[in-house]
């Protein structure tokens, strides 16, 4: 079975620093992308960054400069750091991860359960 196991959210002041992670189990054969999406109070689930098993990197606008997200292969692990929060920030950041299932060899997209991100004074 694969999970997505989170960790690293809370409350921050406008700001201030997060960071969270990310870690990938489970049957998996391989994985392809990591990355994070966000989902604030009444919105629908936004975008944030993305980064490649080559390293490549892709962040929303609303984040460019401010976040960084990176990869530790060898732990299959995916980290979003955060800085100079803005209340703005303040939603559920959930991971998720496109991979191969060793089941059945099929590329698809998983996600975890999610982590509360609050930026307030």
């Amino acid at each position: 079975q694969v999970q997505l196991v989170e960790s690293g959210g809370g409350l921050v002041q406008p700001g201030g620093s997060l960071t969270l992670s990310c870690v990938a189990s489970g049957s998996i054969s391989g994985i392809h992308t990591m990355g994070w999406y966000r989902q604030a109070p009444g919105k629908q689930r936004d975008f944030v960054a993305r980064i490649t098993s080559g390293g490549t990197t892709n962040y929303a606008d609303s984040v460019k400069g401010r976040f960084t997200i990176l990869r530790e292969n060898t732990k299959n692990t995916v980290y979003l750091q955060m800085s100079s929060l803005k209340p703005e920030d303040t939603a559920v950041y959930y991971c998720y991860a496109n991979m191969y299932a060793r089941v059945d060899g099929v590329l698809s997209a998983y996600w975890g359960q999610g982590t509360q991100v609050t930026v307030s004074s």
